[in-house]
């Protein structure tokens, strides 16, 4: 099949590419289906062991898109004949089900991050089973729609990132748990490889089983009945009834606000550690 956004590369080893990088790989709702159906040919194609999902350019993703004129066509085409329960039940599947989906599939599944990994970037890293990242990754988390940020990096550490609204670096987001691996980003790719290639091995029946028992592990602690109930409101919520502070934009462009405030604070942290050196 051909695709529009991402790119499917096949193998013992198959690779789910994202591939707006002008756009910085923002999801927009078309690659969103597109990973969800390159990942069901992966499952299904008995040669492949492991999927890699990674960015191509310089983000690994930058989050949703929000605006551009693809995903403005793209919403309107797919919700022009429904009504406000079925949009509801088709923004849920979108943001939240399908990242579950993702979580459980029966193949190992690795991040290859770098770059930007910010909000639905988190997302869609944190819903596969490994995170490396190259040394110049950033990331930001999400506070709604697939809400994993608390299981990811516990539950003071995620209010500490969250209130303040900041960039972790690969470093601290390796420290915090939710990284794996960090590599110089002339290696990243070589190593996340070698390592896909070393569970290859492994064996599809042993890494199925040892998937299936983790994951339920956290189940019975609540962890899909957790970011159900918080994608949930935050679907459902009025923009309309959200209060806004003075100064603050419009919630359309908050992200965007929130994005300028974090890089502001990070050139900020780089003169403060810089003077200290």
């Amino acid at each position: 099949m051909d695709y529009e956004t991402i790119k499917y590369e096949p193998g013992p080893v198959a690779r789910v590419i994202l591939n707006r990088s002008q756009k910085l790989n923002a999801q927009s709702w078309t690659m969103l289906a597109e990973m969800e159906d390159a990942f069901n040919a992966a499952v299904s194609d008995s040669e492949v062991g492991v999927i890699i999902l990674s960015g191509e350019g310089r983000a690994f993703s930058a989050g949703h898109d929000l605006d551009s004129e693809d995903q403005q066509a793209a919403q309107a085409k797919r919700t022009e004949s429904l009504n406000a329960f079925a949009s509801t039940g088709l923004s849920r599947d979108i943001y939240v089900d399908s990242h579950l989906r993702w979580r459980d599939l029966p193949k190992p599944t690795i991040a290859m991050v770098h770059g930007y990994c910010i909000y639905g970037g988190w997302m869609i890293a944190s819903a596969m089973d490994f995170i490396f990242a190259s040394e110049d990754a950033l990331f930001i988390p999400t506070y709604g729609d697939y809400f994993t940020t608390s299981w990811d990096v516990g539950a003071r550490k995620a209010k500490e990132i969250l209130y303040e609204n900041r960039f972790m670096t690969a470093q601290e987001a390796m420290t915090w748990g939710f990284v794996n691996r960090v590599y110089p980003a002339a290696d990243l790719e070589r190593e996340t490889l070698a390592y896909a290639a070393r569970v290859n091995e492994t064996g599809s029946f042993y890494t199925r089983t040892v998937k299936f028992a983790i994951n339920q592990t956290l189940d019975m602690m609540g962890f899909t009945t957790s970011v159900r109930a918080v994608g949930e409101y935050f679907i459902r919520r009025d923009p309309a009834q959200q209060p806004r502070q003075p100064g603050t934009m419009p919630l359309d462009g908050r992200f965007r606000g929130l994005t300028d405030r974090a890089m502001r604070y990070l050139h900020e942290d780089r003169k403060k550690s810089e003077a200290s050196d």
